[in-house]
């Protein structure tokens, strides 16, 4: 039997939308706001969503301990109360939340064991929410 078990973890962050591929001016149609020089923050909402067998004598997917640990370390100590745009993932790629999401599933699936990853969503705004399922 499968199951699915999505747990909410939140951080805050800033970054800077600007592609060093466009010019001054296409980066501000491009980003609008976002392009700000100084940058901008977000308190982010990330769901992870793993799946797996219901274990028989736990009755969980997994345990929640040890993704809450996983995350803390891996995620949340990585990103929270950072310039997105000056750690290393970001280097070469714009910080939009879409990357974001993407470096973030990367993490969860190259590192954390105990259950299936089925995907990652963050809440950057009331507005504005993104998710990303892997390679398909």
């Amino acid at each position: 039997m499968k199951a699915h078990l999505t747990r909410r973890y939140m951080f805050s962050a800033s970054h800077r939308l600007h592609s060093d591929k466009l010019s001054a001016e296409e980066n501000r149609a491009t980003y609008g706001k976002c392009n700000n020089p100084y940058g901008h923050g977000h308190n982010y909402t990330v769901e992870i969503t793993v799946s797996g067998p219901v274990d028989e004598q736990t009755g969980m997917v997994c345990n929640l301990v040890d993704l809450d640990g996983f995350v803390r370390s891996e995620i949340l100590e990585r990103y929270d109360h950072q310039n997105l745009n000056l750690l290393r993932e970001f280097a070469k790629e714009v910080p939009t939340t879409e990357n974001l999401c993407i470096a973030i599933y990367e993490i969860v699936t190259r590192g954390f064991r105990h259950a299936h990853l089925e995907k990652v969503r963050i809440e950057e705004t009331m507005m504005n929410s993104f998710e990303y399922r892997g390679e398909e």
